[in-house]
């Protein structure tokens, strides 16, 4: 399952403005950069192959250039290890879209599969060694038989070793977002905060705030015994903004990278045992997701009824992961929880 900070990263590149910039600011690729927002389109990725369960956790988007479409496949490994077999899992990923693609009759009028640009977006502590390449993974081959091998490549985005400068001097949302991520707490409190004050008195689009709100929400998680969520639903509150940041620019340098809360570590190592400790940080992911839908749900729909907050308390880290999704953009409480597959 996916970890929690995942689930606030999800929720930003739902956006299609930060689809871009995420392209156009932290790869060397120029294409969108002049495209429209309205010329990119989020594309469900529950592909079911025979073997393989739906790819329900990764984010599709299909851009078109002129007359021509390119598909973008984002897989996100926030605070995670390394994973060796990348590129294979990559390749698997691109075959099963292709034939998706192909079932769905989706392709261009000559029956070709369009390009994909394929990111992996890692935030992970160890440094990124694992093949960008297909080939680092296989046994040379034959000579007879280097033509017929497989190839697979993709676009590696460390967040952790981004140029700090060129962040600084970057001035696009994902830039500031990734900046409060990974900044001291004096660079948080003196250059960080006012920027992201200045950019919700903008008045932004709604969704788009309320992504910001979760993603802060989930970074903010780990903070043992704080109180209140982040929200910026009114003028006052964005004057809050400020005040806020100045209460929590400390524990910004204990967030770190870390799974699960402190609660929930806590309870795993009481146990002394290695899987103690696995299993108490696991339930330790599941109470932080459920204080932050509780935030979420609360923040667009008022005070939660008390038979709403006894189903989030008892619900299972899958039902909260399903809920949390929905919950983006819900019309009604109701909808959260009652939604069925279309």
């Amino acid at each position: 399952m996916p970890a929690l900070h995942d689930l606030g990263y999800r929720s930003l590149f739902a956006h299609p403005e930060l689809v871009r910039e995420l392209i156009t600011d932290f790869t060397p690729f120029k294409l969108l950069d002049e495209a429209a927002l309205s010329s990119l389109e989020r594309v469900n990725p529950a592909y079911v192959s025979e073997r393989l369960s739906a790819r329900e956790d990764d984010i599709v988007w299909r851009v078109r250039l002129g007359d021509e479409l390119l598909y973008v496949y984002i897989l996100l490994e926030c605070q995670s290890g390394v994973d060796r077999w990348m590129a294979l899992r990559m390749q698997t990923y691109i075959g099963l879209l292709y034939q998706d693609l192909v079932k769905g009759h989706a392709l261009s009028p000559g029956l070709l599969l369009p390009p994909v640009l394929p990111l992996v977006f890692y935030n992970g502590s160890p440094h990124w060694s694992a093949s960008m390449d297909l080939a680092g993974l296989l046994m040379q081959a034959p000579a007879e038989l280097a033509a017929l091998q497989p190839a697979q490549r993709y676009v590696l985005i460390d967040q952790q070793r981004l140029d700090p400068t060129a962040l600084e001097t970057n001035a696009t949302l994902l830039a500031l977002l990734f900046r409060l991520e990974l900044s001291s707490a004096p660079d948080v409190l003196r250059k960080v905060a006012p920027a992201l004050t200045a950019w919700f008195h903008e008045a932004p689009q709604a969704s788009l705030r309320r992504s910001v709100e979760v993603w802060v929400n989930h970074l903010l998680a780990r903070r043992p015994g704080k109180s209140g969520p982040f929200t910026c639903n009114s003028v006052k509150e964005v004057a809050d903004m400020g005040r806020k940041f100045e209460t929590w620019a400390e524990e910004f340098e204990e967030i770190g990278f870390q799974k699960g809360s402190a609660e929930g570590i806590a309870k795993g190592e009481a146990k002394g045992k290695a899987e103690g400790k696995e299993e108490g940080k696991a339930e330790g992911q599941v109470i932080a997701l459920r204080g932050v839908l509780g935030s979420l749900l609360r923040s667009r729909f008022g005070e939660l009824p008390a038979p709403v907050t006894q189903r989030i308390d008892q619900a299972t880290q899958a039902e909260l992961e399903q809920w949390f999704e929905r919950s983006l953009n819900a019309p009604s409480l109701q909808a959260v929880f009652d939604a069925r597959p279309a």
